[in-house]
């Protein structure tokens, strides 16, 4: 059937209670039954958790004020909501995830790059995820009266853990579902926080005056790129759900969903902030909470940590599973959601329990995004050059075990977008300035971490002087052709994709 025949076949929303079958394959246009809400609501529902709280306490425990941490917060939402808005885009288009679309510009081999680091980001804000709201359920029982200590730990994060894995196999339409009742019910709660800590609330909070970098811009920038940290993390997941969604959508509405609900972020960041200036200890953020809750809060408090980590859980591992299989083609969407899950399960107790690795896997989440932004750079730049123009069926020459194709390059990579991207990460590197990582020139700027823009700005300009230096084959644009940059003859030993295999 072609995809013009398929397009011609009447769409069907798949039930909740039906295990989703698809994986990285190009979805049926017929499937494509959601739209921008949708996204919407898994991007803010992804987002509104005690994870996203937990950093809105960081600028606070940093040593700023309330009104420099919620600017700092404010600018981090902000930006980052930029540069992750137009993730949106690829995956109406190319109907897979946003890693195998990724092979466009990177090569079907060389998009094992994106992969890598949607695993890397996934399993780090899902172990994150667990952690946090884990803690906040443990603390939530103790202020109940039943405090159970290391055990109760355990079990809130087995319970957790485990509901994220239920929904995850089930799929999209399911985790859709769940995001939907997340976003009302942690709003609400989180809303409800306002009558509990309100009294105590001081918005002249002026912090403790020990700035974590010793002075008060570098901490301050620090406190943006962490916050930033948060909606950049989603680049690597956002067409997951975007590719449920027509090409035909317009692209301003594409653009805004994941953009306004990245704004939306701005409730549990800002009840994060708020009431990190009640507790005795930012550092220790979620015991002080719970002991300056007053009684009647801490089952609203017990529900916002399970709803939150069930969103941010579900949001993380559903992508890493789907994209694991497409690297491993022997295993399906379910199959690579459980070996993912129970590898970040182990991640989950071994780092609260035997290695305490909770701080370095949340200080990792910046870095991680630090390597992610350019790769989002490359793939934004690639897509303007491009038109917006994909072969759907190129792209998945790598997942199939073929060779050849449009984005075949050489020996399935493409030097142009990888070498941008190194050199990208590399900079942002030598200028890093946090608490787990000083680059060599992270002191440049009197201690003010450029690791983000350097690298943004590294990627946006050496991806189109490669491209100059080295244009592409004509045959990867689309029939208007290239945008703003030359292209080259497709080459007279071009190579077709490889015939399918028999058994497909």
């Amino acid at each position: 059937m072609t995809d013009d025949q398929r397009t011609e076949a009447p769409r069907r929303r798949q039930r909740v209670t039906e295990v989703e079958a698809y994986g990285v394959a190009p979805l049926p246009p017929a499937a494509q039954t959601s739209g921008p809400l949708d996204l919407f609501r898994l991007a803010f529902g992804g987002a509104n958790t005690f994870a996203t709280i937990i950093l809105g306490t960081l600028p606070i425990a940093y040593g700023l004020g309330f009104w420099a941490a919620a600017a700092a917060t404010a600018a981090g939402v902000v930006l980052g909501a930029l540069i992750l808005a137009p993730m949106a885009l690829f995956a109406p288009r190319t109907r897979t995830n946003n890693a195998v679309s990724s092979g466009a510009h990177f090569g079907v081999v060389g998009r094992g790059l994106g992969s890598l680091l949607s695993l890397l980001t996934a399993v780090a804000f899902f172990s994150i995820s667990v952690w946090v709201s884990g803690d906040a359920i443990a603390g939530a029982a103790a202020r109940l009266g039943l405090d159970g200590g290391d055990g109760v730990r355990a079990a809130a994060y087995g319970a957790i853990a485990l509901a994220v894995f239920a929904v995850c196999v089930y799929g999209y339409r399911f985790m859709l579902l769940v995001n939907k009742v997340a976003v009302v019910a942690g709003s609400a709660l989180m809303l409800l926080g306002a009558v509990a800590y309100g009294g105590a609330f001081d918005p002249s909070y002026s912090g403790t005056g020990e700035y974590l970098l010793g002075g008060f811009w570098p901490t301050w920038m620090l406190a943006a790129l962490t916050i930033m940290a948060n909606p950049v993390s989603f680049g690597g997941f956002l067409g997951d759900w975007a590719r449920y969604i027509p090409a035909s959508t317009p692209v301003p509405r594409l653009l805004a969903a994941p953009f306004l609900a990245q704004l939306a972020t701005l409730l549990p960041f800002g009840f994060g902030v708020a009431t990190a200036t009640l507790v005795a200890d930012p550092g220790d953020y979620v015991v002080g909470l719970v002991s300056a809750s007053p009684g009647w809060y801490a089952v609203p408090l017990l529900l916002v940590a399970v709803i939150g980590g069930l969103s941010t859980g579900t949001t993380a591992l559903y992508g890493t599973g789907l994209d694991f299989s497409s690297l491993v083609p022997r295993l399906n969407r379910v199959q690579g959601t459980v070996v993912v899950g129970a590898l970040a399960l182990v991640l989950v107790f071994t780092g609260a329990f035997v290695f305490d690795a909770v701080d370095t896997i949340n200080a990792l989440a910046i870095l991680i995004v630090l390597l992610t932004s350019p790769w989002m750079v490359v793939l934004m730049l690639g897509y303007l050059f491009r038109r917006g123009h994909y072969l759907v069926e190129d792209l998945q020459v790598f997942n199939e075990g073929r060779r050849g194709g449009a984005y075949w390059f050489t020996r399935g990579i493409n030097w142009r977008a990888g070498a941008a991207w190194g050199l990208a990460a590399a900079m942002g590197l030598l200028f890093a300035n946090t608490p787990l990582l000083v680059g060599p020139l992270g002191g440049l700027a009197g201690g003010v971490d450029l690791s983000l823009p350097v690298a943004l700005v590294t990627a946006a300009v050496a991806y189109p002087v490669a491209l100059v230096a080295a244009p592409e084959p004509r045959g990867v644009f689309g029939p208007l052709g290239p945008r703003w940059v030359p292209c080259a003859p497709d080459p007279e030993d071009a190579q077709r994709p490889e015939p399918e295999p028999a058994a497909r």
